[in-house]
């Protein structure tokens, strides 16, 4: 059976200062930035979040401003096409959803930036922005229960409390 599509629309890096709800969380972890880097832009990225089934680049390496990926729930629940607008190597991405199979939001995207603290350790800063679609702020505290365990589960990988 073909998926139904709900198309989104695009954002800048303001979005993550002016989106209507926002959930942002900083790791301090004690690995090299390098490494946290590589593990983000590996071949099977934030496979230690539970709310991911799958994580697929779409794009050919070498990644940067324009790359995509899809992005697949547990359960195949939903699925995201992702579009990056923003790729400074070993440091900083952001995406967009371009297109998502639920109804949920107007806008989505993520942030995720990454900085040395130290030679082994560094600072990883997520922050995911949203504008839900109309009549679905209801939800808002469900989703942002869900979300939130893409943090408490990346927390848990990198051994940060």
């Amino acid at each position: 059976m073909a998926r139904l599509w709900f198309p989104t629309h695009p954002v800048d890096e303001h979005f993550f200062d002016a989106a209507p709800f926002r959930l942002a969380e900083t790791f301090d972890i004690p690995r090299s930035a390098e490494r946290v880097w590589a593990e983000l832009t590996g071949e099977d990225p934030l496979s230690w979040c539970r709310l991911l089934s799958r994580v697929t680049w779409t794009s050919p390496r070498p990644f940067g401003v324009g790359t995509t990926r899809t992005v697949k729930t547990v359960g195949n629940v939903g699925v995201l096409e992702e579009y990056f607008f923003r790729w400074e190597e070993g440091r900083r991405k952001s995406f967009y959803v371009l297109e998502a199979t639920v109804p949920l939001f107007r806008r989505f995207a993520e942030d995720y930036l990454v900085e040395p603290s130290g030679e082994d350790s560094c600072r990883f800063t997520w922050t995911i922005a949203v504008q839900p679609r109309a009549g679905t702020r209801p939800t808002n505290p469900v989703n942002r229960l869900v979300l939130s365990t893409l943090f408490s589960d990346t927390r848990r990988h990198y051994a940060t409390g």
